[in-house]
């Protein structure tokens, strides 16, 4: 399928490995101008290179606000417009409520949440002016139900209400919303991968207890909703959250 993304400009954070590698190489196989962004600069060189020199970096700590302003306006004047923003960087840490410190809810609320906030709020002035775009949040099963680390939930929870309430505000400028909720996705630098090579035996359990599909989805299988997504072939999906996980997640719509 064209999804008819030639030449749209396309910016994404946590750009440099995992889903946001694999959205990346998605949008060039489609013929995008992509930019990826992240921190670690050596994560960026070695991406570009993985990625066949095609895409841009930013090295940027989306953890500052004062960097994601300077990461969009970096990329406007450097592509002149955004067509579509994927806010895909972000991370979990702590474990239990009880035994989380507070410090950790506000970290996880800034990555997870604050920064895709702040960024889309940044990118809309400008899709506003060009006359459209669009915005795709990276979320989780985890905002939508129990499981997994419960500063991750909160934040991903929080981000696909804001998903939204943001897509009903801004779609009547030609700007769509939507938020993708990968479930257990495995890849070469994500925790599964590390999970799954220290105990095979529990993690193969947990697969088929778990995931009515019987094994763990790809990078790439995540990267094609998101795509899709930020494509006119979605023109009338606006402000949803779309459930990638090979039917683990619990909920019934």
């Amino acid at each position: 399928m064209d999804l008819q993304l030639t030449g749209k400009n396309v910016l994404i954070t946590g750009g440099s490995k995992g889903i946001g590698k694999a959205i990346a190489n998605v949008f060039l196989t489609e013929g995008a101008n992509v930019t990826i962004a992240a921190r670690n600069i050596d994560f960026l060189n070695k991406a570009k290179e993985e990625l066949r020199g095609e895409v841009d970096i930013i090295q940027a700590d989306i953890l500052k606000a004062e960097e994601r302003e300077k990461l969009i306006t970096t990329f406007v004047k450097d592509y002149g417009t955004i067509d579509i923003l994927v806010n895909n960087a972000g991370g979990s840490n702590g474990g239990r409520a009880l035994e989380t410190e507070l410090e950790l809810f506000y970290e996880a609320m800034e990555f997870n949440y604050f920064s895709a906030v702040h960024l889309s709020k940044l990118a809309v002035e400008h899709m506003k002016k060009s006359g459209g775009g669009a915005i795709v949040n990276i979320t989780s099963i985890y905002g939508r139900e129990s499981g997994g680390k419960i500063t991750y939930n909160n934040s991903k929870a929080a981000l696909i209400s804001f998903t939204k309430a943001l897509a009903n505000e801004v779609i009547r400028y030609g700007i769509r919303v939507n938020s993708v909720a990968p479930g257990s996705i495995l890849h070469e630098t994500g925790n599964w991968k590390k999970r799954l090579e220290e105990d095979p035996e529990k993690i193969n359990a947990f697969v088929q207890n778990e995931i009515p599909a019987g094994r763990f989805g790809t990078a790439e299988e995540v990267a094609n909703v998101v795509a899709f997504l930020a494509s006119e072939k979605a023109s009338w999906i606006v402000g949803a959250s779309i459930n990638v996980d090979g039917g683990q997640s619990r909920m019934n719509f």
